[in-house]
């Protein structure tokens, strides 16, 4: 289970009142000051939330929650066994995020969030929202898939979403250091499971859906109505930003209600936030943005045209929460990318490298086509797929690493599986006329050997595992980074490379 336990900001609450809909066993009431779905948290006089994880009930720990002195529990079903007086609800994950919300104060109320849902660009695009915010030096949050950050200090993060608990603890930390905007990546499992019921967004971003997670939604159909739940946060008067880039963003327009505006997003002119692409190149992407009938120059230090959509996404999100064009300009042309997004390995080289998360055949390719556009040599892309997760789309990333001449075929987080298996899987979606395939089980020796491989002018790409440290084989979790494994190749080639040339002569 997560810790969840939430430090409140009021005394306490009546859950009647919070949960006008809740029955109860054993009491009329359960006033609560301390809620917690870890019974490792439990402390005299807490409620005990009793969820429903995926590989295992939150009802083993009861016992040990009433052994801890707690004052009631919150459940989806009466356990006639428990002492303790019940709040009974149909849905504890919801009532648990109404709950939070309630004792942290309603911190949601004063910071304005600008939520950002999609398959492909979530943390680019809160990156740039962030950064947007920002002008002018203003404290401005951020909860996403790589860091949490309060406006004053940042943490690794362990969810793209925090549990509800969580979350509220990280809005609270932000109002205590004045910030009045924060962004937030909103996984389509943070929606099923219902962490932001308690939360009104201020804004909100659907960037794309595309195949992914569908071993947890099992269809694309219901991983694109969970997509679609963001729609339902967005607060009176806030505005849904919808790409008319992609038709799956797109097509959410009809479900907008209420006092809500829709703004489209996307390189057509029809767009209510747009751009003329004027130039790329290596050094990132020149183009022209215009946002509700105003228009400035602008260079994003990034390169691909899906990175100038994820702009496109952000400036309207920062647009609604008061930010002039010439700030948006200014902050993309200052912003320096986001670890692992295509991210530059310079050390010097004579040939690009780029480390990118690309992990579904969607963002693969988009990946792919951007370094393609820049590159005068050949284009060579290391990439694997995860273990324990949807084996259907192995196939469509075989088919997506066509795209580049050379793709050095290996293990991302293998989990449970056999790498060999999965990598057979992913060698059934090559075309037939691809011959440009290289087998390489071992990512450290797969990236080596597409750095050996690599000539003047060329450019690498290795996909998949982007801004993260670990890499899991089985039961073991071994430290493991993209970047500094390919930083480690590169000194090892043009340390054999200086031998070679000095005649086999070891230089110090």
């Amino acid at each position: 289970m997560v810790q969840a336990a939430l430090p409140s900001s009021i005394a306490s609450a009546s859950l009647r009142d919070v949960l006008p809909d809740a029955s109860f066993v054993g009491c009329a009431d359960l006033r609560v000051g301390h809620l917690t779905d870890d019974s490792r948290t439990v402390e005299p006089r807490s409620v005990f939330a009793v969820m429903t994880g995926l590989r295992e009930h939150g009802a083993r720990y009861i016992d040990e929650a009433v052994s801890r002195g707690a004052a009631g529990l919150l459940i989806e079903r009466a356990d006639p066994r428990c002492p303790l007086p019940q709040c009974v609800v149909s849905n504890v994950r919801e009532a648990y995020a109404r709950v939070s919300a309630v004792l942290a104060g309603r911190p949601d109320q004063t910071v304005r969030i600008a939520g950002v849902t999609g398959t492909n660009g979530k943390t680019t695009v809160a990156w740039m929202t962030r950064a947007m915010m920002a002008a002018g030096g203003k404290p401005t949050g951020l909860l996403g898939t790589i860091e949490n950050h309060d406006g004053r200090v940042s943490e690794p993060a362990t969810l793209t979403t925090p549990a509800a608990g969580s979350l509220h603890q990280w809005l609270v930390r932000m109002l205590t250091h004045d910030v009045t905007d924060a962004a937030m990546e909103v996984s389509s499992h943070a929606l099923v499971q219902q962490r932001l019921a308690g939360i009104r967004l201020h804004s909100a971003a659907v960037t794309n859906v595309t195949r992914d997670h569908l071993d947890y939604h099992g269809t694309l159909e219901a991983y694109w109505s969970a997509k679609t739940q963001i729609l339902k946060l967005i607060r009176p008067g806030g505005v849904a930003v919808l790409s008319r880039d992609n038709e799956s963003s797109w097509a959410m327009r009809s479900l907008v209600t209420g006092d809500v505006t829709v703004v489209s997003s996307g390189l057509k002119s029809i767009a209510d936030v747009s751009a003329e692409i004027l130039r790329e190149s290596r050094d990132g992407m020149e183009f022209r943005l215009k946002i509700h009938g105003q228009s400035a120059p602008c260079h994003l230090p990034m390169i691909g045209r899906h990175n100038v959509e994820n702009a496109l996404t952000a400036a309207a999100l920062a647009w609604h929460h008061g930010r002039t064009i010439d700030e948006i300009v200014d902050a993309l042309e200052q912003f320096r990318g986001v670890p692992g997004r295509l991210q530059a390995i310079d050390c010097g080289q004579p040939f690009d490298v780029y480390v990118d998360y690309a992990h579904t055949d969607d963002a693969l390719r988009r990946c792919l086509s951007a370094v393609r556009r820049v590159t005068g040599g050949q284009l060579i892309c290391v990439f694997g797929a995860g273990g324990d997760r949807d084996s259907a789309k192995r196939p469509l990333m075989g088919a997506a690493a066509a795209f580049a001449d050379i793709a050095v075929l290996t293990s991302d987080n293998p989990r449970s599986e056999p790498p060999e298996d999965i990598m057979r899987q992913i060698l059934a979606g090559f075309p037939s006329h691809f011959r440009g395939v290289v087998i390489e089980p071992d990512r450290s020796r797969a990236i080596a050997r597409a750095v050996g491989m690599a000539r003047t002018g060329d450019a690498i790409v290795i996909a998949g595992k982007g801004h993260e440290r670990t890499q899991q084989i089985g039961t073991r979790v071994i430290v493991f980074d993209d970047c500094q494994v390919a930083r480690e190749a590169i000194r090892c080639r043009d340390e054999s490379s200086r031998e070679v040339s000095l005649g086999g002569m070891r230089v110090a």
